[in-house]
């Protein structure tokens, strides 16, 4: 027999190698806010954006210039002849890509808010005018037939609000994460399939609205929305609750609903300040216990057909609202039967269309105006029925 050797394996204290790491990520990050800063203070930044707005002005016919001119005069921050090249064109020219100028005006009212607004099936692009216009701190662009953000969307610093809900958009670029100052993102009843980990970096993120979807995953980065109260991801694919949500720490409102999900996870009482929580239109059987450690939390709504066990502060609680939704024996034939005529054809997933959308969402309103009745009032119905009408006129 040969000798045995006796190897010592040294044991590592996994907490102070993982402290470490997460240390350098934070100076890391620091650096490269600070690097972002300084080149958004630099001056050559500005000299290039004012030279590239001279050639923009050079294309110009004299009617476009002369409308140019007077747009300025009449802005907000228009002082002195430099600031003129902060403030680009606001009336568009017609080029092909959306209606002309009077189709898409923007009240005085708008000019002092710093507000974009965009709408109409027309819109396929951005007008490319929309560079020169940085200052500006909301936009709202619906029901257009845009499918990608414009690749200078990084210029936007001082963005706080985007509503992008109902167009076409198939992705959320990177530079997402370079809006430091965003609060609101609504970028429901598009066409995404995934969120970019880099808008983990919108720290100032508050409400962040993701319905009407095709996603059914979230980056674990977005776990650094510490600000996040409202989160919205309804009318998607999720099978499960994704992690980086149960570590949002401010998080008050969840929209989970029709999604298909089977169970949540055992630990939903990290979400302290959790006060409602939308599950309805899922295959939930029971409701985690967890979930009644939540001292906060007000409402659920949930659908109870197959529902069987809850635990008995959710549903018995006097500072719990407690929703049952059941559909109708209709309604749940009908929707048996096209599940079985999905099945049979066997269909591929496609994106849903514009009444699609418009279907969704109206349902979606219909139950936040059913809530909202239930708000002031110091008890619910023990359920509720939905059903089906319809009329031929």
């Amino acid at each position: 027999m040969g000798v045995e050797r006796r190897l010592d394996v040294p044991v590592y204290d996994l907490s102070a190698i993982k402290g470490l790491w997460e240390g350098r990520a934070r100076k890391q990050r620091l650096r490269e806010k600070r690097e972002k800063e300084r080149r958004e203070q630099s001056a050559l930044a500005r000299i290039d954006q004012q030279w590239q707005y001279r050639i923009y002005c050079k294309t110009l016919k004299k009617e476009e210039r002369n409308e140019l001119q007077r747009y300025l005069e009449r802005s907000p921050n228009f002082s002195h002849p430099d600031n003129r090249l902060s403030h680009p064109d606001n009336c568009f020219s017609t080029d092909g890509d959306g209606p002309e100028g009077p189709n898409a005006p923007q009240t005085e009212e708008d000019l002092e808010k710093l507000i974009f607004r965009l709408e109409g099936d027309k819109w396929l692009s951005f007008p490319k005018e929309l560079q020169w216009m940085t200052y500006l701190k909301e936009w709202y662009v619906s029901h257009t037939r845009i499918q990608r953000l414009p690749e200078f969307l990084d210029q936007f610093s001082k963005l706080t609000i985007m509503d992008l809900g109902k167009n076409q958009l198939c992705e959320i670029p990177p530079e997402i994460g370079k809006l430091s100052s965003l609060k609101e993102l609504n970028v429901s009843y598009n066409r995404l399939m995934k969120v970019p980990p880099e808008l983990g970096s919108c720290e100032e993120l508050q409400r962040l609205e993701l319905s009407g979807n095709r996603l059914c995953e979230l980056p674990f980065e977005l776990s650094s929305l510490k600000q996040l109260h409202l989160l919205d991801v309804s009318e998607n694919c999720f099978l499960s609750v994704p992690v980086c949500v149960l570590r949002m720490e401010s998080l008050k409102t969840l929209d989970l609903s029709n999604n298909r999900l089977k169970d949540l996870p055992q630990d939903m009482d990290r979400l302290e300040n959790l006060q409602s929580v939308f599950l309805h239109k899922n295959s939930l059987t029971y409701l985690p216990q967890s979930m009644a450690n939540i001292s906060s939390l007000n409402m659920i709504i949930v659908s109870a057909d197959q529902l069987t066990c809850v635990p008995t502060r959710l549903c018995s609680g006097p500072d719990i609202k407690f929703i049952r939704l059941y559909d109708s024996p209709t309604l749940q034939q009908k929707q048996k039967k096209e599940e079985e005529q999905k099945k049979r054809e066997k269909e591929r997933r496609t994106w849903r269309g514009a009444e699609d959308q418009e279907r969704d969402s109206s349902e979606k309103e219909f139950i936040q105006a059913y809530v909202s009745t239930l708000t002031h009032r110091e008890s619910v119905p023990y359920s509720t029925t939905k059903i089906s009408i319809s009329c031929q006129l």
